[in-house]
């Protein structure tokens, strides 16, 4: 079950398999991981009232995987060993920070909508802004819940292209509940819509369309699962030299300023 602020991915192993059009996809895509979707995380909870709340239990598991980190962060070990590759994706802030976060993350997933509405702006303030930390956005859409999620993550690749990578990734962020539940084909004219009121190029559209980065997103989620990804959000805070934590879920901005001061100080 998915915790109070990270969406988890079906277990059955999932790929994109590149069509002309974002229905197809969708359609393949549902048939081959149909019998995994019951996997995924569950926004309801089926205990008795005279029991503890999930929210209760969430909260408390939280706070007990805090402890944890905290007790870890003294340490000089590298907590992730794994080389965590940022590959050639979108960055958000200067490329040439000493820390960075990478996030494994879905544009129709909520809990990443909070973060990047709750917690990411006072990162970009502490952080980013002044060039400590940058932050590594990669593609992990869990298209067997979110049927507009890839349509999304290749708007954002488009509008990177002509560098409007934040421009629309906060477009899609901030107004999430608007292309939610449209259908695939509607998303894609809304996403035209938000990239034309930006300004970008009549070559967006054709882009976004001919689904030009599914290969690439594509490497994105092979990594994630390489590097233990099973939802979204998921963030490695660090560098190659000193390594990275793990931080799951929507979590405050104290929990990533505890382990961005950590790494700072290595």
């Amino acid at each position: 079950m998915a915790s109070e602020n990270f969406e988890e991915f079906p277990k059955k192993d999932e790929k994109i398999i590149k069509k002309s059009t974002y229905n197809m996809l969708i359609i393949i895509v549902a048939i081959a991981i149909g019998i995994a979707i019951f996997f995924a995380g569950s926004y309801t909870t089926n205990l008795n009232s005279d029991k503890i709340s999930q929210e209760e239990l969430n909260e408390a598991i939280a706070k007990l995987e805090l402890k944890i980190l905290q007790n870890k962060l003294p340490s000089n070990q590298p907590i992730i060993e794994l080389k965590i590759s940022a590959d050639n994706d979108p960055v958000i802030g200067n490329p040439n920070a000493p820390i960075t976060i990478i996030e494994f993350s879905d544009f129709q997933c909520p809990f990443c909508a909070r973060f990047h509405v709750e917690t990411l702006p006072s990162i970009m303030n502490e952080y980013i802004n002044d060039g400590q930390v940058k932050l590594v956005f990669r593609d992990f859409p869990i298209q067997s819940i979110h049927s507009n999620a890839l349509a999304a993550s290749v708007a954002s690749e488009c509008a990177n292209e002509q560098g409007k990578f934040k421009e629309m990734h906060d477009i899609l962020f901030e107004n999430q509940k608007e292309w939610n539940n449209q259908n695939t084909d509607n998303a894609i004219n809304t996403f035209i819509q938000y990239a034309s009121d930006m300004g970008l190029e009549e070559e967006f559209n054709s882009c976004l369309k001919n689904a030009k980065y599914v290969e690439e997103i594509q490497k994105d989620l092979d990594d994630g699962r390489t590097y233990g990804i099973t939802g979204t959000p998921g963030f490695f805070i660090g560098n190659d030299q000193i390594g990275f934590i793990e931080l799951k879920g929507a979590q405050p901005f104290e929990n990533f300023k505890k382990v961005i001061d950590s790494q700072l100080k290595n």
